[in-house]
């Protein structure tokens, strides 16, 4: 039996476990999390309707959903976020933060090329300034996944991680429901400049922030082979050195949990306006109630794992996912209904907010310094890789065999993860407890 976290329960009083989400580090990664929600809608599924409206059909939508690959693709350029100077900025803001700071000014130069572009006329333009600022969000989400990590101790990090979530949840609501409800009256040219100038929350908080004192810098490799095989080839015979035979399992495990919720979430906003919901009733319900819901089960979530361990609510998540899945091809049957979207939205997003909770308990585990931001970043990247991959057709999907039958298809790929779940929850042991991030 391998065991991925052996800590004890924490005792705390409520009084010092409540003083630890009021100090400095936990409010910024609440900023910095709004930085790394705000961008990620504003090229998958918010980017979809803008689309659909231009009238791109399903397939073209579908296909273009790759550009969300490049936060699958990460782990290739996370070692050289890990390693390499950046213009020399590292001497002026640390090596962390002058990443964070370049990803961001990126992020905010490419929505604003998706504002000035012609959508009409250029297309083609607007996608790859979509492209472009995909690749600087997941080079975000790198730096500040390293930053977390190195900005405080172990007993800390379920603080940062939760303040980290709230301002991504917050940012995806703005994203989502904010964006929806400006381009209804002033256009989706307005609504990305507003985003856009909100990436100044997260430069503004970069240039307050400290940068962290890390412990885990990797030393000065003497030329470029020991610097290849310490950046990119250690953090990951690390991994296998761990785990042995699971190591594969593991991997697979999580390159399947999402695979169902990620390439369903393509083709979502497509059926609620195919089915004749207005914006402003998918920004009600899709976005506001359903940001609600998930907060709930993000909740839920953290409760469960904290009192039960990792596996039961991380098994728990898999099936509920697949269970909600099979009620958006009973509403693609029944048809439009305001209640019943309240019903299936609500649902959906418990799950996966559960689901949500548990995962990163889970790949958090996983990972072990002084190689935690490239581990992570590969345990990240496999998650969402697949799901991206096979949403890609999930226009050809829906355009060969309708709504219904696709909501049936992306269920069914749920299933795989509920089988290894059993099958790693009778092999490994994940006691209660925070993961320790340093030795």
């Amino acid at each position: 039996m391998t065991n991925l976290s052996d800590g004890k329960k924490l005792k705390r009083s409520w009084k010092t476990s409540i003083a630890v989400f009021c100090q400095a580090q936990v409010l910024a990664l609440l900023f910095l999390g709004f930085s790394a929600g705000l961008p990620f809608l504003l090229v998958f599924s918010t980017f979809s309707i803008w689309l659909r409206e231009l009238g791109l059909s399903r397939t073209a939508i579908g296909l273009i959903s790759w550009i969300g690959i490049t936060y699958s693709i990460k782990v290739i350029w996370a070692p050289v976020i890990d390693c390499a100077s950046l213009f020399g900025l590292n001497s002026i803001f640390g090596r962390r933060r002058a990443w964070m700071l370049i990803s961001m000014v990126g992020i905010a130069l490419g929505l604003l090329g998706m504002a000035f572009v012609d959508p009409v006329k250029s297309t083609y333009l607007l996608i790859i300034c979509a492209f472009v600022t995909a690749l600087f969000s997941a080079t975000q989400d790198v730096s500040i996944d390293a930053f977390r990590i190195e900005s405080a101790p172990a007993e800390m990090q379920g603080a940062l991680a939760a303040a980290y979530q709230l301002g991504y949840r917050i940012a995806l609501l703005v994203a989502g429901a904010g964006v929806l409800y400006i381009s209804e009256y002033a256009g989706w040219a307005l609504s990305y400049c507003i985003m856009a100038a909100l990436m100044g929350v997260g430069i503004t908080t970069v240039l307050i922030v400290s940068e962290p004192l890390s412990d885990n810098t990797l030393p000065k490799a003497a030329n470029i082979n020991e610097w290849f095989s310490s950046s990119f080839l250690r953090p990951f015979s690390n991994f296998f050195r761990r785990f042995g035979r699971l190591a594969i399992p593991i991997l697979l495990f999580v390159a399947v949990y999402r695979i169902s919720d990620i390439s369903m979430g393509v083709m979502a906003n497509p059926f609620y306006v195919d089915l004749g919901f207005t914006k402003t009733e998918i920004a009600n319900v899709i976005k506001i109630f359903g940001f609600t819901m998930t907060i709930t089960g993000t909740v839920l979530g953290g409760l469960l794992v904290t009192h039960y361990g990792i596996m039961g609510p991380l098994l728990a998540g898999a099936v509920l996912v697949c269970l909600t899945n099979f009620l958006f091809a009973i509403m693609a049957l029944l048809g439009p209904d305001i209640n019943l979207l309240i019903v299936v939205v609500s649902a959906d997003n418990v799950s996966g907010g559960l689901a949500g909770s548990a995962f990163i308990a889970y790949l958090s585990n996983l990972t072990r310094s002084p190689y935690t931001a490239t581990q992570y970043a590969l345990l990240s990247s496999l998650m969402t890789l697949p799901g991206k991959f096979i949403g890609g057709f999930s226009g050809i999907v829906v355009d060969g065999v309708g709504y219904m039958v696709f909501f049936a298809y992306v269920a069914s790929l749920g299933l795989p993860a509920i089988f290894l779940c059993i099958y790693l929850a009778e092999r490994t042991q994940i006691k209660n407890g925070i993961k320790k991030y340093r030795k």
